[in-house]
């Protein structure tokens, strides 16, 4: 039983892609994240080197995997719980795991982590991952219609989203490049009322057969019309549309709002992650 740790995207890819891939639902984020680098290379998500690692198991199979992308927390999939205690045993002695910023894992291994961290933490976020059941209609319909985003969206797509990392606290906004890698597959939809833009969802490229939605925003003055039901759901029939058996996507618990509105739509819950941060 160990944990191999690596700078190696194609490593990673070819030692734990299968894993990950077997659990598309649960191992959601690492898919979308190895994919974005593989994509778009390894300064997607910001200056920092992205670190890759793998567990194996007892029988020799690796059963799965981590990422971590600087600024953002380490993202931990699916594992078992000797995998997790392991990984904690190993934050004092790895190099590749130096200068962690957090955790992004489900709500027991983050605790586990979190007592192995050996400083102290602080819950930034917590999160619960929804999957979609039966999609249904927003009720009451809101005013407006939903239609793919394009080039000529950009500056509103990045003052949107550049509004929303910070209402949010991320580290960074979405870049353009990002952007229109999302628009190239028709990824972002903008819901308009009376021909204006008043609200957006995006979604993540089909992997394993799932997609994610996220980020959904609504301009704080245009918000309680039902615009985010009715861009969700758009997003979730154009996700559909590309192939994605399964549509999942995250709530902050902290927002009960957001969790009322995808209820309503037809998503439940599958479970929670929490993000730690370094509270010294």
């Amino acid at each position: 039983m160990t944990w191999t740790f690596t700078r190696d995207l194609t490593a990673y890819l070819t030692t734990a892609g299968p894993a990950v891939a077997a659990q598309p639902v649960v191992n959601t984020l690492l898919l979308t994240v190895a994919d974005a680098l593989e994509r778009r290379g390894p300064g997607t998500f910001g200056d920092g080197s992205p670190r890759f690692g793998w567990w194996t198991g007892p029988d020799g199979s690796v059963a799965g995997g981590l990422v971590c992308t600087p600024p953002y927390p380490l993202v931990l999939g699916a594992l078992p719980e000797q995998a997790v205690r392991e990984l904690g045993a190993a934050l004092d002695s790895e190099p590749l795991l130096a200068g962690l910023s957090g955790f992004n894992a489900r709500r027991a291994d983050a605790e586990l982590l979190a007592a192995a961290w050996g400083r102290p933490a602080k819950v930034e976020e917590e999160l619960r991952l929804h999957r979609l059941e039966e999609l249904l209609p927003p009720d009451p319909a809101p005013a407006g219609r939903a239609r793919p985003a394009v080039e000529a969206d950009l500056p509103l797509l990045l003052d949107w989203l550049t509004a929303y990392t910070t209402e949010l606290g991320e580290p960074a906004p979405p870049t353009e490049a990002a952007l229109r890698d999302r628009m190239g597959y028709q990824g972002i939809r903008l819901w308009e009322d009376a021909g204006v833009p008043v609200s957006l969802a995006s979604f993540s490229p089909v992997l394993g057969g799932a997609a994610r939605v996220g980020p959904v925003y609504t301009p704080p003055e245009l918000r309680g019309r039902g615009y985010a039901a009715g861009v969700t759901h758009a997003a979730t029939v154009a996700a559909q549309a590309l192939g994605a058996a399964e549509v999942l996507l995250f709530t902050d618990l902290a927002n009960p709002t957001s969790n009322g509105i995808y209820g309503r739509l037809g998503y439940r819950p599958v479970e929670d992650r929490v993000i730690l941060a370094s509270a010294g």
